[in-house]
């Protein structure tokens, strides 16, 4: 859920818009910027946020009359630039572990002030901060070279979630929450399993692969016998490469039938593979979809 401040204009995430209250939460006209800057909630009129507050029985602060307002930011270029830097922080673990919201908030006001460096949309999210001076560390996997090698040689370079080939090392605990480097806090993964699980915690993870057994055992099905068929076209081709050497000519009756073998078992290689990317989409789709219903389920607000 996403209201536009009657303040700066920007369209934020309602918890820039909520505030505790002793009995029910409040949602304020404008947002927490705004209201850092000093502006008061109660000298601007929020339709939208005051339909919101009185469906959810929340108080609303902020005038009920509609009126005409010039923005903190002026035209929507540079609102959407605003926005997506904001989004990119209030989704962003590592820099909400780190960086206090009313350092952040403050940089965002200079910037719009013009006293500081106005976010780009090309560059990344840790140019953009350092640019504003505040500082995020996103390099906490410490982990050297000589650890990840032994995490390897333990595993059998095998991941240890779904059975494939694997050379990741994955941290049990999310590194981006727990600066966990020890070797106890690693495990063995495929890059695959590594990205789906990402900031995923462990436990849920582990529980929600476990009732998936049979389609990772698939998986590896499908990666043995792929690395089967193509360690085979690639030797057909080196053979068949060699044969037009050797004869000194392209095209001939033996070297055509050995090019129609070939394009049979590529033939081959396509459909399993395209198989086999689709098993893979199913899965990522299923963790996915489980981990965002846990996020749901973890927060009781619906605003």
């Amino acid at each position: 859920m996403k209201f536009q401040c009657s303040s700066c204009g920007l369209r934020m995430a309602s918890l820039h818009f909520k505030q505790a209250g002793l009995m029910n939460p409040k949602l304020t006209s404008i947002c927490d910027i705004c209201i850092q800057r000093g502006r008061n909630p109660e000298e601007y009129a929020n339709d939208a946020v005051a339909t919101f507050a009185k469906a959810l029985l929340y108080a609303f602060i902020g005038k009920e009359d509609k009126q005409e307002v010039e923005w903190i930011v002026k035209t929507r270029q540079l609102q959407k630039r605003y926005e997506g830097f904001i989004q990119d922080y209030d989704n962003n673990r590592v820099a909400l572990q780190q960086l206090a919201r009313v350092d952040f908030n403050q940089a965002v006001i200079a910037s719009q002030d013009g006293e500081g460096f106005v976010p780009d949309p090309g560059r990344e999210f840790a140019y953009n901060l350092e640019q504003m001076g505040l500082k995020v560390d996103f390099q906490l996997n410490e982990v050297d070279y000589i650890d990840r090698e032994r995490i390897r040689a333990k595993y059998h370079y095998r991941c240890q979630y779904c059975g494939r080939s694997g050379r990741s090392v994955d941290h049990k605990d999310p590194v981006s929450l727990s600066h966990n480097n020890d070797f106890s806090n690693l495990i063995l993964s495929c890059s695959e399993c590594n990205r789906i699980k990402s900031d995923m915690p462990y436990d849920l993870f582990v529980s929600l692969n476990e009732q998936i057994k049979g389609i990772n055992q698939k998986l590896v099905k499908y990666e043995n016998s792929l690395g089967t068929l193509k360690e085979e076209f690639q030797y057909r081709r080196s053979y068949l490469a060699a044969q037009v050497h050797l004869k000194g000519v392209i095209a001939d009756p033996e070297l055509n039938a050995i090019r129609q073998e070939n394009k049979k078992l590529q033939d081959a290689i396509d459909t399993l593979q395209s198989d086999y990317d689709e098993l893979r989409h199913v899965r990522e789709t299923y963790f996915s979809t489980q981990w965002r219903l846990h996020e749901l389920e973890q927060n009781p607000d619906i605003v």
